[in-house]
């Protein structure tokens, strides 16, 4: 056969195949999904879980503060579900109509973890000690959801430690940083003494950095996590299955392994106090605060938690191994109720 039509014969069939490559691509379905940075780790593996029993499909994972993806959203970001780590940020999106209410379901509860470095150079013991101590502490920044869980927290505490505790933790405010992994991060690195992240920010890779203290349950917040199908998904059909998946039990293990709470939905729910509305600049400069009553609790629990006010992590080789812990003390919390 002459070269010229062996040549011919070639690139016929790798034209053919190149065709038949993009058409698989083509029917590639791509779900864009917005999660909250404190989801990283689960959704990456929920992703993956998924895609093996919908390997038509195509994620694309888009992680930040709960603030800033419902910003971008309100802008006319294309996605088609939102994973919030607070109902506030999904609110606004149903005001704006790009989510309908009968769309939101709540997924997943978290809580609240004090975290200094292991060296713990400013000799913080417990959590009077963030408004009595001089320190550098650090915190997500104004407007994110763990910074009104964060405040809210702080406020709780006033009626135990002083009707200006919250203005006094407040005043030694040095940073406050875009998300919650980047409070870890600086805690982590020593940069700081104290910031306040979510417990399944406690992962394998900073075991040894850092040190939690503890929040008694009755000033500990529920954080909710709601998760919703946009109303202009381009992809509605597998985003909805996506959401379904979310709610499944297979999806719901994953997330306890990752140290999440079950659904605010399913659990009882503390009285929220009000949230910290004073103005602070980054040298924690207050203007005026607004006290709340706290929660009524069983105080056993913070009694023996005083009696070990230092609590190393003791975290496994393997963060899902490691987070099992944290789902005992969801499911401790909830006993409680």
């Amino acid at each position: 056969m002459p070269f010229v039509a062996r040549l011919r014969i070639v690139c016929a069939i790798f034209a053919l195949t190149l065709s038949i490559i993009m058409s698989q691509a083509q029917r590639q379905a791509t779900l864009t999904i917005y999660a909250a940075t404190s989801l990283t780790d689960a959704f990456e593996e929920l992703a993956a879980a998924f895609l093996l029993e919908r390997p038509d499909a195509h994620i694309v994972l888009n992680f930040a503060s709960s603030s800033k993806l419902a910003a971008q959203l309100l802008a006319g970001a294309p996605a088609d579900i939102f994973a919030s780590a607070n109902s506030s940020q999904m609110d606004r999106l149903l005001a704006d109509g790009r989510i309908s209410a009968d769309a939101v379901r709540s997924f997943a509860s978290n809580r609240l973890a004090l975290i200094v470095p292991a060296d713990n150079p400013a000799g913080i013991t417990d959590i009077s000690d963030l408004g009595r101590k001089p320190h550098w502490l650090v915190l997500a920044v104004t407007g994110s959801p763990i910074r009104d869980y964060t405040n809210a927290m702080f406020v709780s505490h006033n009626e135990q430690f002083g009707q200006d505790f919250s203005q006094n933790v407040l005043a030694n405010l040095v940073s406050e940083e875009s998300n919650v992994r980047q409070v870890v991060a600086r805690i982590a690195l020593g940069e700081a003494d104290a910031g306040i992240v979510y417990q399944t920010d406690l992962t394998a890779e900073i075991r040894d950095a850092v040190l939690r203290l503890p929040i008694a349950d009755r000033h500990n917040q529920i954080a909710s996590y709601p998760i919703a199908l946009l109303a202009d998904s381009p992809q509605p059909t597998l985003a909805a299955a996506f959401v379904d998946f979310v709610l499944s039990e297979a999806a719901q293990s994953i997330l306890r392994g990752y140290g999440f709470c079950a659904p605010a939905s399913r659990a009882p729910t503390a009285q929220m106090p009000v949230a910290l509305t004073e103005n602070h600049n980054r040298d924690g400069a207050a203007h005026g605060a607004e006290p709340s009553a706290e929660n009524s609790a069983d105080k056993t629990h913070e009694e023996q938690l005083e009696e070990h006010p230092e609590i190393h992590l003791e975290i496994h080789l393997e963060t899902r191994l490691e987070n099992q812990g944290k789902a005992a003390l969801c499911e401790g919390r909830q006993a409680e109720g």
